[in-house]
């Protein structure tokens, strides 16, 4: 009979070298522009170790900021970062003075 190992990462965030979550995307979406950005510069005709040394600066920029915000912020936190963003800071309550503090009748 054949034994099959259970896999106990089901439900799990996607995890590469220690990048979770969104940071593995941004990663990810960050080098594939670089690569294009790269690409364009070297076909408009931009000089061949200009074109090299931007990729490998910007690179390498991208993948430590990405690490940083991963050691910062965990895996949710730029979710609940933005969040907190669009969270009023105060609750502004326009009624008369007078109709705060008056009780309502309940109807039977």
């Amino acid at each position: 009979m054949a034994e099959y190992s259970i896999n106990k990462g089901i439900g799990g965030s996607v995890e590469f070298k220690g990048l979770k979550a969104q940071y593995l995307f941004i990663f990810v979406g960050g080098l594939l522009a670089i690569f294009v950005l790269f690409v364009i510069m070297y076909l408009i005709g931009i000089a061949q170790w200009f074109c090299i040394g931007f990729g490998v600066v910007a690179a390498s920029i991208l993948v430590w900021q990405t690490f940083a915000l991963n050691a910062k912020y965990g895996e949710h936190g730029l979710m609940k970062l933005a969040a907190s963003k669009s969270y009023p800071k105060y609750i502004i309550n326009r009624r008369k003075l007078s109709g705060l503090f008056t009780t309502k009748k309940k109807e039977e």
